[in-house]
């Protein structure tokens, strides 16, 4: 699939561009340039240095209520587990004990190793272009033919990944689903690398929530490590810098905090960021989650 051209927009503009039939098929009020009161009214405020692309979409309203850089390609670290677990099983009639466990432990708590696992058996980047494929994300691609090995430098948008999520809510069979989603509701205050993942949407915004978080270039070591029974040791390439071209924001640290969010999960939330070199873990994380509070405000 060749990916269209990214949207540097904001605002109503963006919202009117994320209804045209190439992306996707929205609500005829954001196919007329509409969008929900205060959409764009009190848009977050992205700190100098910082790259933001964010979507928001009202499942009550049927229609993309917040939007910029929509379209921007982001190297995706952790969040696409997710895609990893939709191939994963759907190509499978019944799922192993142990594979199970896999899971769990990838969707939950983020665990490199399991997403290893499932990456290495499914063809490596074989499995972003069957996704990519099958759910229609056009900004989704596997990472640079140099680093096969590296699921964390896949290329995605925040509208992809809210059209995934719009996928497994609307589309996706039922084990599949519920299986993803389950776990993503129980998400762990630490990934099994020491890592706090609680940044973002889960300490801005009130629960009900299910989240899958994302992060890749602060090192292989927390500051400040979680306490948590590690189920596998940290992998130093996830966090590595990629060596060559290709990868999105290289050399740059990322932060992504995605999920469904508000009573009956009404919202579904992309928020992916950049941070200059040698950003820090804490400033990074102060202002993601302060965006993803801003964004919620806006939109709720």
């Amino acid at each position: 699939m060749k990916p269209l051209a990214p949207l540097l927009l904001s605002g109503p503009l963006v919202l009117a561009a994320l209804a045209a039939p190439a992306r996707a098929a929205v609500s005829p009020s954001v196919a007329a340039g509409g969008s929900a009161p205060g959409a764009a009214a009190r848009p977050p405020k992205v700190p100098v240095g910082t790259t933001a692309g964010w979507v928001a979409f009202d499942r009550r309203a049927g229609k993309f209520v917040a939007a910029r850089n929509a379209h921007r390609k982001y190297r995706s670290a952790s969040v696409v587990k997710i895609l990893i677990a939709i191939d994963y099983l759907e190509r499978r009639k019944s799922v192993p004990a142990a594979d199970a466990k896999l899971l769990k432990v990838m969707l939950r708590s983020s665990d490199d190793d399991a997403a290893t696992t499932f990456w290495n058996r499914g063809g490596k980047g074989q499995i972003i272009v069957r996704t990519a494929r099958k759910l229609g994300l056009s900004d989704t691609a596997p990472p640079p033919a140099g680093k096969p090995g590296f699921w964390g430098y896949t290329s995605l948008s925040a509208y992809d990944i809210v059209r995934t999520y719009r996928y497994l809510l609307d589309r996706a069979e039922h084990k599949v689903r519920d299986t993803i989603l389950g776990h993503l509701r129980r998400s762990t205050p630490c990934g099994t690398d020491g890592f706090d993942q609680t940044f973002g949407i889960p300490d801005a915004l009130p629960r009900p929530w299910a989240v899958k978080q994302g992060w890749s270039g602060f090192g292989t070591r927390p500051p400040v490590r979680c306490d948590v029974r590690a189920t596998s040791a940290p992998v130093s390439w996830v966090a590595q810098h990629a060596i060559g071209s290709g990868v999105p924001d290289y050399g740059r640290p990322v932060l992504h905090t995605t999920g469904l969010v508000g009573r009956d999960e009404r919202y579904v939330m992309a928020l992916l960021t950049a941070h200059p070199v040698g950003a820090t873990w804490s400033s990074s994380v102060k202002r993601v989650t302060t965006l993803a509070r801003d964004l919620y405000r806006g939109v709720s």
